[in-house]
């Protein structure tokens, strides 16, 4: 018999006893939460309330836990839902000082497309290697290995061209932008 597994009895006004069955179960409990959550903070908050609700109940109801993690995963289970449903009601929260007009957005897609442009004609200040590297690195997100065998080339080269490439796009962008 492991100590999950042991009658667990929760009294009310009992401070040994609550510490008791929450040394006894924290560290699985939080798991099983963090896996869910995947946040440290929210895993500890929904363990804390966990703890409430169970222990308030079983204090109430007097109960022997047999195989309490069963109960208490599923309390948890109760709360994170609980959570969930909150934040989905909330929705999203928008400050309307800070929509923009429709005005608005056709001067930023012009300007977009000025931005565009510019970029474009920086690109074909580059020789055809560098273009390329950038076109397939970072345009269209190929990793190092990719571009390297796409352009038939040593990964290494295929770093150290798209570093080049970089730093003469820079150039050309402070000195004619």
């Amino acid at each position: 018999m492991n100590e999950f597994e042991k009658d667990i009895i929760v009294k009310a006004g009992d401070k040994k006893s609550i510490e008791e069955f929450c040394n006894a179960t924290w560290q699985p409990l939080y798991r099983y939460i963090y896996y869910k959550v995947q946040n440290k903070e929210e895993a500890e908050d929904i363990i804390q309330e966990t703890y409430i609700k169970a222990i308030s109940y079983m204090q109430k109801n007097h109960i022997n836990m047999n195989k309490c993690m069963a109960f208490l995963k599923t309390v948890a289970l109760n709360v994170l839902r609980d959570r969930w449903r909150k934040n989905k009601r909330k929705g999203k929260v928008i400050n309307l000082d800070e929509v923009t007009l429709k005005e608005d957005r056709i001067e930023d897609s012009t300007e977009n497309m000025i931005q565009r442009e510019i970029i474009e004609n920086a690109l074909g200040l580059l020789n055809d290697e560098q273009r390329t590297v950038i076109e397939l690195r970072i345009l269209k997100g190929y990793s190092v290995a990719d571009t390297a065998k796409a352009m038939n080339k040593k990964e290494g080269t295929v770093r150290v061209l798209q570093y080049r490439a970089l730093q003469n796009l820079r150039k050309v962008l402070k000195k004619d932008y």
